[in-house]
Order: structure tokens, then sequence, then C-alpha cells
């Protein structure tokens, strides 16, 4: 049976100078939320369907009640300079087989479409619930460093100190095998919730790359909906971390106050 299905909704695409976008979910949701903000604001059109049985084995439900097979979808926008494609999707694989398959099958793809630049994008765990603008780099081709730097992207030795795991770290290595340069570019997020805050760092380095300008109204919304939430979670935190009174440190005449 096979094992991955592609439906094309388009054929004979014709793209200019296309550059190749990938926002699959992962720490944070932050590379997923940037990629679906980009879609909604450039109009984007969807060409391509990917079903896999490495996707988890369930269906989603929608507002209406109906359902559709768990798949990624590639998009395409048009901006003054080039034309970009958009991988999003429900899932990554939950194989490390399907990873290498479905990243060979974009590659395929980002390849017969001319594609000659990849990025994928993504969130770097700090473990700590305070924000930082701050976006990571990690390259296959060290000659894009100086360019990315101009757009904010900050590069630091030896990180991310284990890797990245999944399509956004596979993509830069199998690239390079394509002789297609590749960067990963990730958005500092404490790693435990859907992080819209560190996913407009991420837009604002995306739209120096491409020139482009895009509205942050609705990531900024749903920002402001999480700063509550993780202020909460702060207080929550700091009760735990007080110090408890000792039982015997209690006196006698104090009990009276206990009610």
């Amino acid at each position: 049976m096979q094992e991955i299905k592609v439906i094309r909704l388009k054929d004979e695409l014709q793209l200019r100078e296309p550059i190749f976008l990938v926002g699959l979910p992962g720490v944070g949701h932050v590379g997923k939320l940037v990629a679906e903000h980009l879609i909604e604001e450039l109009n984007a059109e969807k060409v391509i369907e990917i079903y896999s049985h490495h996707f988890p084995p369930q269906v989603l439900v929608d507002e209406n009640s109906e359902t559709h097979m768990v798949n990624n979808e590639m998009y395409i926008c048009n901006t003054d300079e080039s034309d970009i494609l958009i991988l999003v999707g429900d899932h990554q694989s939950t194989t490390a087989q399907g990873h290498y398959q479905l990243c060979d099958l974009y590659l395929d793809i980002a390849e017969e479409l001319g594609v000659k630049r990849i990025y994928t994008l993504g969130g770097f765990p700090t473990g700590q619930l305070t924000y930082s603008e701050e976006v990571l780099g990690a390259v296959n081709n060290p000659d894009l460093k100086e360019e990315l730097q101009k757009s904010g992207v900050v590069f630091r030795e030896n990180e991310p100190g284990g890797g990245i795991i999944g399509a956004s770290g596979l993509l830069l290595g199998l690239s390079k095998f394509r002789k297609m340069d590749a960067a990963c570019l990730m958005g500092l997020t404490s790693g435990y919730l859907v992080d819209p805050k560190s996913a407009q760092s991420l837009l604002r380095v995306i739209c120096k790359l491409f020139n482009i300008e895009i509205d942050e109204g609705p990531l900024e919304e749903r920002a402001k909906e999480m700063e509550k939430i993780v202020a909460r979670l702060k207080e929550v935190e700091q009760q735990q971390q007080q110090p408890t009174i000792p039982q015997a440190s209690i006196r006698d005449e104090d009990l009276r106050y206990i009610g």
C-alpha cells in the first residue's frame, strides 16, 4: 500500500525565483503560526495536499463537525521580488523513517519547481516563561550567515546544543546533498505553550528577508491573550516557591488567628 499520497490541485506551476518556506508544528508552534499567518495575509493559493501513513492515525474535526484526514499542504504566494512556496501541516511524521521519506518528497517538489533557497521555521525552547525577541539561526552554508544577520538573526556557537529535530533540521541536512542553500530560523520560546509572541519576532525577520510588509494584528491579539495566561502561570509558580512556616514555629497564642 502506498505510504505517501500526493494530490496536485494545480498542474504546470511556473514560479519566479521561488523560495521554500517550511512551517510545520513544533516547539511553541512558532513556525506554524508564522507560515499560516503569511498564507492568510498574502492570499496564498493551495496547490498540493500530502497524506501519509507516517502521520498520526486520526482525523480532525472542524467547527461544522466534519472530519478530514491529517495532512500537510503546500501553498504559493506572490511577492514583488519572488514567489514563495509554503509548507504547513497538521502534524509531522511519527516515525524516523517517515521523516526521511517526507523530507525527500518535500525536496523533490522544491527541486521540480526551481527552488534554490529554503527557510525552515521553528521555536527554540528556553524553559523559562520570559519573552525574548531574539531569533536564533543555523545554516547548511556559512555564506548565508551575513545576509541573515543583517535581517536580525543571531548565531550562537554550538547552538542549539542538542541539534534540530524533525523536518526543520533534517531538511537542512538533506538539501545540502542537492546543493540547495537552507537555513533554520528559530524564535525563542518557553517550550510550554503555543507562542504567538515569539512568532511575531520571527515574522519580522521574515519580512526583512523577503522585503515585504505583513499586518501583525491577528498575531498581536493572540499574543496578548497568551500573555495573560503566562502572567497567571508566573503567579502560581511564585506562590509555590514561597517558603511555608514550619508547624513548630507557630506559637500557641497565634493559633487564634487561624480560621
